[in-house]
């Protein structure tokens, strides 16, 4: 750890040695008794309401049973004793970096820990070096936070961001198309690629790892302070597709863990094997000298969530990350099948559950997505709208809903009305 860290989490050695002498951890609750393959069981982790079906719980996440007990049981020894609680959890941080890396794959010293996604791609182009005629290719599918970061990084480093449509109709979106006109953007002075997994705008799942073969071919022969980077918003395919981050062949991914992962409400990681390539940019209070522990920000954060999100990595494990996804694919394509049928409703998402994961995306004749928000609350249906210029009506089935449920989201759609 640095100085400034030591100086700011421990105090004297023989504070600390006292500590630990009289301060135990309250003892955590007995494990939940349910069947992680049985879906209700896994529903009744949930505080939500049961009269809605909540299409709309990826957007902030509701915490399930394991992780609101985490989170109130730090918070207890917290308030109990502050000074006490934090010095015998100082190796919670590093035990939570091991037990993130079982499920991002990778080794621990890859994965930073941040609030949000926000903050990730904050770190990342705030620390990324680019020399002078060095570029950013990014897509005009991105989201305001992704583009942000990227235009204050250009002010900072000079650089030029362009961006290019990966698609002209999202519904028709195709693989080998939009792995070739990201390829036909990018010139030898590239050094930052930055896209999207899962387009909160239209629902499109891009290709990731049919990307990354794709630049391998473009790196080949470049200096490694002429790599061009693969950087990718993970958010909304993280916790919903069944893939390793390590396998995905990017190089730095920046995920929100409290969407389909269902985390505590403001935590995140930056998982990156490229950190050479960064500066730090706020200091750090993590111990150690891996890149993870000098990337992840300093200062007082909310450690109750942090340390809890521990529990909620391990109830992936527990439920596994293959039948999640799986789950979460039958529902959104059950749910697609249904609104294709009903005349007055345009699908935007793709069919193909390759090029798509949980959320779905669509039209309603004559009625603003607002209004038909609240029109489908009426009928005990949580919907969405995209946060964009253009403005759908969205779904996100996931582990908190039912193939029924999806059924009477289309019976609630059929019944809109301009």
């Amino acid at each position: 750890m640095d100085e400034l860290g030591r100086r700011t989490i421990l105090t004297a050695g023989l504070v600390t040695g006292l500590v630990a002498c009289t301060t135990t951890d309250p003892a955590p609750p007995a494990p939940a008794r349910f069947d992680p393959a049985d879906w209700d069981d896994v529903r009744a982790l949930f505080p939500l309401d049961p009269d809605l079906v909540h299409t709309a719980a990826f957007v902030l996440a509701a915490h399930p049973k394991p992780v609101a007990d985490a989170i109130e049981r730090h918070r207890a020894g917290l308030d109990a004793d502050t000074e006490a609680y934090l010095h015998s959890h100082g190796t919670a941080e590093a035990e939570l970096r091991k037990t993130a890396a079982v499920y991002l794959g990778g080794t621990p010293d890859q994965v930073a820990f941040t609030d949000s996604t926000t903050m990730g791609l904050g770190v990342l182009y705030s620390g990324m070096r680019l020399r002078a005629g060095q570029d950013v290719v990014t897509s005009t599918h991105d989201f305001v936070a992704h583009h942000a970061a990227l235009d204050l990084m250009a002010r900072r480093t000079g650089a030029t961001v362009r961006e290019v449509a990966l698609y002209d109709d999202p519904r028709a979106a195709d693989a080998d198309e939009v792995v070739s006109r990201l390829r036909s953007a990018i010139t030898a002075n590239t050094r930052v690629v930055a896209i999207t997994w899962v387009h909160s705008s239209t629902g499109v799942r891009l290709p990731v790892p049919a990307i990354a073969a794709m630049l391998a071919d473009v790196n080949t022969g470049r200096a490694p302070e002429d790599r061009a980077l693969l950087c990718v918003d993970g958010v909304h395919g993280f916790g919903a597709v069944d893939i390793a981050v390590a396998d995905l062949g990017c190089d730095f991914l920046s995920s929100g863990t409290h969407k389909w992962l269902f985390g505590p409400r403001g935590t995140g990681v930056l998982w990156g094997r490229a950190w050479d390539a960064l500066d730090p940019v706020i200091p750090t209070f993590s111990e150690g000298s891996s890149p993870g522990a000098r990337f992840t920000p300093g200062g007082y954060h909310s450690f109750e969530h942090r340390w809890a999100l521990r529990e909620a990595f391990e109830l992936h494990e527990r439920i596994g990350r293959g039948r999640i996804a799986e789950r979460i694919t039958v529902q959104a394509t059950r749910l697609k099948e249904g609104l294709a049928k009903i005349p007055s409703i345009t699908l935007i998402t793709p069919d193909d559950p390759d090029m798509s994961a949980g959320i779905v995306c669509c039209e309603v004749d004559g009625m603003d997505a607002f209004t038909a928000v609240v029109a489908l609350r009426e009928a005990g249906v949580v919907a969405s709208v995209t946060p964009y210029a253009q403005q759908y009506l969205r779904f996100g089935p996931s582990i908190v809903t039912t193939p029924d449920q999806v059924d009477k989201v289309v019976t609630a759609a059929r019944a809109l009305r301009p």
